[in-house]
């Protein structure tokens, strides 16, 4: 997959539940949180959205609180296939992939997640995917 548009002048995000410090590298190597848990990530994930990394966030395994970070790519990124391939053709979700890690820049800490009932909704749907053996990840 080629990479991307430059995206320097764009602020990119990482929704997660970690709790990093300006600095701190995400990298892949570790435990999905999508689908098979015992899949080891071979990419980071990063969006140009705030809405897109907030559904980071509250996604992620986990029980504290879920985190957005502003990050720096130190790598060529690509569209996520994942989204851009299988569910929004033309990647409007502004979301990426990279093999390389992302600095963070710093952390958005004023942002509203979804309704409990949206929320709820697609943690079931991705229950219900879980069950029949679909990966919503394609690494």
């Amino acid at each position: 997959m080629a990479a991307t548009n430059d995206l320097s002048s764009q602020r990119l995000y990482h929704g997660t539940r970690a709790d990093l410090k300006p600095g701190d590298l995400i990298e892949a190597g570790h435990p999905a949180n999508f689908g098979d848990r015992e899949r080891i990530t071979t990419y980071v994930y990063l969006t140009a959205t705030l809405d897109a990394a907030i559904w980071g966030a509250e996604l992620a395994q986990g029980e504290v609180p879920g985190r957005i970070y502003v990050v720096e790519p130190t790598g060529p990124i690509e569209d996520d296939p994942n989204l851009t391939d299988k569910k929004f053709p033309g990647n409007p979700t502004k979301s990426y992939r990279s093999r390389e890690p992302l600095r963070v820049a710093g952390e958005v800490t004023e942002w509203q997640g979804h309704p409990p009932e949206v929320l709820r909704a697609m943690k079931d749907n991705l229950e219900r995917l879980e069950r029949l053996g679909v990966e919503p990840i394609d690494e």
